[in-house]
């Protein structure tokens, strides 16, 4: 199982996500687009995660590699990936998928609740998650749901928390995969971020109590084993109609 991760900065990494592959003998690879790699193509992996970044979808200009970003996201939905995005992630997928990205009306940093709409049951985050979860969240900006996507989960600051696109595309606009540390350097780097605000916590906030880190960690572990499945399934199939016609 071949596990690969877009990165956007150095100090958005892919948090519990590599201890959780390497757990369960997957390989997990990452390509940073803050240092210009290589994009990878779909043949490279079997469940690709775009992880968050600071920057904007809308303000393309001043990132001119989201286009490429986002041509590569097409390109592994059109070849039938598994494709989970984060934050920036989901916020690229969405736009990608003829939805509109833009500022929220509140910027929501720290531990807030999410609760799951009545149709997140039959989807792939179906009886992974309580009806309510408090989930960590660093963003301010928020997707509008594309055209055949279901919307999975919802917060009092943010209308779209989560969405599913066909069988094997998922968005979560919070961050599940978040560890203290992670957490402490993307708080340090943005403190002046951290106003006072109804959906924005001090760092002390955000790092304690450490058990919900472990919490969520084992939520995005049981969500990443279901988008495994589905990726194997996936995979099952095509060896079968591979069989079928030649």
């Amino acid at each position: 199982m071949k596990i690969h991760c877009l990165q956007h900065v150095e100090y958005e990494g892919p948090a519990c996500i590599p201890e959780w592959a390497a757990s369960r003998g997957y390989h997990c690879s990452t390509t940073r687009l803050d240092l210009k790699e290589d994009f990878p193509v779909p043949d490279d992996f079997d469940l690709l995660i775009i992880l968050g970044g600071p920057m904007s979808v809308y303000l393309e200009d001043r990132w001119p590699w989201i286009l490429q970003e986002r041509r590569m996201i097409r390109q592994a939905i059109d070849s039938g990936k598994v494709v989970l995005g984060i934050c920036l992630g989901a916020q690229l997928i969405a736009a990608e998928l003829g939805g509109s990205v833009e500022a929220n009306g509140e910027k929501e940093i720290g531990w807030f609740d999410i609760e799951l709409t009545t149709e997140a049951e039959q989807s792939l985050l179906g009886g992974l998650l309580p009806n309510k979860l408090t989930a960590f969240h660093w963003h301010g900006d928020r997707y509008d749901l594309p055209s055949g996507a279901v919307r999975l989960a919802y917060s009092d600051a943010c209308n779209e928390q989560a969405f599913q696109y066909g069988d094997r595309v998922l968005g979560l606009q919070f961050h599940l995969e978040a560890t203290p540390g992670w957490v402490d350097k993307l708080a340090r780097r943005d403190e002046d971020q951290l106003v006072d605000a109804a959906y924005i916590q001090t760092r002390q906030q955000m790092l304690s109590p450490v058990e919900k880190f472990a919490r969520a960690n084992e939520v995005m572990k049981k969500i990443l084993d279901r988008l495994v499945d589905v990726a194997i399934g996936t995979t099952h199939d095509r060896g079968q109609e591979n069989r079928l016609w030649n």
